[in-house]
């Protein structure tokens, strides 16, 4: 009887512990389907430290981190990484999202209370240029993989002629996260109508051209079909599109094709103030996303343009909107850490300024709370884009000739992290965004004296306008007198620090390659004088290898060898 008793023990035990085995397993088959069924599924796990977080963040998407609960998405491309890692997570049910109207048609489409078609999205795209040609004119900024166009709007008034400041809106690079979508084009309505009616939007339009992009990621929103109700975070790919800019962190990853466009169409037009509209959690969230432990330079400055959405937020809205963390602000990486973001890209490698704006704790805003959010948000909106009609103004030109200038603008002692701005090309304008106070400026020039002002004044929500005369260096510049380029240490083992000379800073590019020749890395990085680049080898096997620095404007090149391993 006893031994009959031991066999049943036995059994059950058995029974129990394949039980527990396959409930595990059934989680991790329960995110293959709900992937393979939805393009995404959510987790939950507690937060597990500075140094695993820092693993985890640069292999799959973080949404949030509250309440010591790290909440990440996985998609196809991130889930088995994810699942070997036998994390203890759990999985987040979500509901089937409701009140997801589609219009009928454009006209109530344009209403701003439902949600349109992708077909009746790029008609209305297309009829603001049909209805305002003056002011309205519609720009493609590239395709996506499935081949759906990327829109952007120009908004500008042709009362003034000379080149204005570019400030940009973008919305929706995750598909799944629509209130900005709607919310960008009503703003864009919004211009278009209160022009010439409304004196703060006649000031907009006036001094700034105003770039509004509804939706970056049109294969992520209209996964399925026509309409939204299957939208996912990814695109077509499975690739976050935020999580896929070029990053010093991660110099290999394979770059998707909205990413790229974006890229060019962003380098192009130089912006000198955007944001990112995001959903998910309801909080401005300004640079750095990837320095947990330094601040941009102009920290102060992003804290209170930051501080400025949030508040006036408040004013229009209810206690409980928009108060997430520091009362609906946080430096990103405070938050959590993001490589690969949009902003940090934006804002040091093309010297422009730009912060990300969750909008809504809902990913996707059902429609009939649309017009709440508008109502929360656009007097913010508005506000925004003003803070490109102040700070630092200027004109760089040669002083014999009034010709233009191409100039580096920076503050000497201050500037740090590619945090200088330069002039354009064409027009010698440049703007340069401070805290009020008094500030010296520098400019530098190829082929002339380096120029410094002194005691230029910011004030708050003012405008200081100025021109620089810059004089030529009549014996020129000999390109064959050149400082040599400093590889330490060598070998290395994880980094390799690279000073280079004063002749290639600025905007850089850099290749590595190995002893075959094979293309290793390639990617671009803002150098500043006298501070050394750091490379990351950890991606690099053992070796041999040869890297090569080249000035993307001057078209300087230096070239170096460096061996990976060794003492």
């Amino acid at each position: 009887m006893t031994r009959r008793f031991l066999i049943l023990f036995l059994i059950l035990s058995g029974l129990s512990v394949i039980k527990s085995q396959s409930q595990i397993l059934s989680s991790d088959d329960r995110l293959r389907q709900m992937i393979k069924q939805f393009g995404q599924a959510e987790v939950s796990m507690p937060y597990p430290g500075t140094k695993s977080i820092e693993i985890i963040t640069r292999n799959v998407s973080i949404l949030s981190v509250k309440d010591e609960i790290v909440y990440i998405s996985l998609s196809p491309v991130t889930l088995d990484w994810f699942l070997g890692q036998k994390l203890n997570y759990q999985i987040v049910e979500k509901a089937v999202p409701r009140g997801l109207i589609t219009a009928s048609g454009i006209s109530e489409a344009m209403e701003w209370d439902v949600y349109p078609t992708y077909t009746q999205y790029d008609s209305i795209m297309r009829s603001f240029q049909k209805l305002y040609p003056s002011l309205c004119r519609l720009d493609t900024i590239g395709t996506s993989i499935k081949g759906q166009l990327v829109l952007a709007l120009r908004i500008t008034s042709a009362n003034t002629t000379e080149d204005k400041p570019r400030v940009f809106y973008t919305s929706t690079m995750h598909g799944d996260e629509t209130g900005g979508y709607i919310l960008m084009l009503h703003l864009a309505d919004y211009l278009l109508k209160n022009y010439g009616a409304n004196s703060r939007v006649n000031t907009l339009l006036d001094n700034l051209e105003v770039w509004i992009n509804p939706l970056s990621n049109p294969d992520g929103t209209y996964r399925n079909d026509n309409t939204i109700n299957s939208a996912t975070r990814y695109n077509a790919n499975g690739v976050d599109l935020n999580r896929n800019f070029p990053d010093p962190f991660n110099p290999n990853s394979f770059k998707q094709k909205e990413t790229l466009d974006m890229i060019r169409f962003m380098r192009k037009h130089r912006f000198v103030l955007s944001a990112n509209f995001h959903s998910g959690n309801e909080v401005v969230n300004y640079p750095w996303d990837r320095y947990l432990g330094k601040l941009h330079t102009d920290d102060t400055w992003f804290y209170t343009i930051s501080r400025a959405y949030a508040d006036m937020v408040h004013n229009y809205s209810s206690p409980a909107y928009m108060n997430f963390l520091d009362n609906g602000v946080t430096r990103g990486a405070v938050w959590y850490l993001v490589y690969g973001g949009r902003q940090d890209f934006v804002t040091s490698e093309l010297q422009g300024r730009e912060v990300t704006i969750e909008l809504d704790d809902q990913f996707i805003t059902p429609a009939a709370q649309l017009p709440l959010l508008w109502n929360n948000n656009w007097h913010s909106l508005l506000g925004y884009l003003e803070n490109a009609l102040y700070g630092i103004h200027g004109m760089v030109r040669n002083i014999n000739t009034q010709a233009p200038l191409p100039a580096k603008v920076f503050i000497d002692g201050y500037d740090k992290d590619s945090s200088q701005v330069y002039s354009d090309t064409l027009t010698g304008r440049f703007v340069r965004f401070l805290s009020p106070g008094s500030w010296n400026l520098t400019f530098s020039a190829l082929g002339y004296r380096p120029q410094t002002i002194k005691n230029v004044v910011v004030n708050e929500g003012q405008k200081t306008d100025i021109t620089i005369d810059m004089v030529p260096i009549e014996s020129g510049i000999d390109p064959l007198v050149k400082s040599p380029l400093l590889l330490y240490p060598n070998p290395a083992q994880n980094h390799l620090n690279a000073l280079l000379p004063d002749d290639i800073a600025e905007e850089v590019n850099v290749k590595i390659y190995n002893q075959t020749g094979k293309l290793l890395s390639d990617y671009n990085v803002q150098v500043s004088r006298e501070t050394p680049v750091e490379i990351d080898l950890k991606l690099l096997s053992e070796g041999l290898n040869f890297i090569r620095f080249k000035n993307k404007v001057t078209g300087a090149t230096y070239h170096g060898k460096f061996v990976v391993g060794g003492k």
